[in-house]
């Protein structure tokens, strides 16, 4: 006599828009499996990564990075913990100290002085932004987010 219960979870499966799973293939995922670690070929869209694209965003929007800040101090509002909340004090830290270093820049600008500090600012606010994205990919906390270089 034939097991029913089988074939009518798999015709279930089929009204509901899901296969069935396939017995040669034991190691695939499903939907209903808990979520994987991130592997390297994987992008992972979470808050840091979010607040550090928006920076890297302003070299060329020029608006997206006070867009970052505002997430990143909303976000750590909400008691971050575990490596994100190093990646949020970081970056809130990335932006204000550019930023200050902007203003300073653009008062020495009158004596010449800023326009060779415009470029350092530049990068040094990039590297941060990619150092946090980085880390941020494989789910790592900063190494000392309280650091003003690197």
């Amino acid at each position: 006599m034939m097991d029913d219960r089988n074939t009518n979870l798999d015709g279930d499966r089929a009204q509901m828009g899901e296969a069935p799973p396939r017995s040669d293939t034991p190691n695939r995922p499903t939907r209903s499996s808990p979520r994987r670690e991130v592997q390297s070929s994987e992008f992972d869209a979470n808050r840091p990564t979010v607040i550090a694209l928006l920076y890297l965003a302003s070299f060329v929007t020029g608006i997206t990075g006070l867009v970052g800040v505002v997430l990143a101090h909303v976000w750590q509002g909400e008691r971050a913990e575990g490596w994100m909340a190093s990646h949020y004090t970081y970056l809130i830290r990335t932006f204000w100290f550019a930023f200050l270093a902007g203003i300073v820049a653009f008062l020495l600008s009158m004596v010449l002085i800023g326009f060779l500090l415009f470029p350092v600012i530049a990068i040094w606010f990039g590297v941060r932004s990619v150092m946090s994205l980085m880390k941020a990919q494989r789910r790592e906390p900063m190494p000392d987010p309280q650091t003003l270089l690197f």
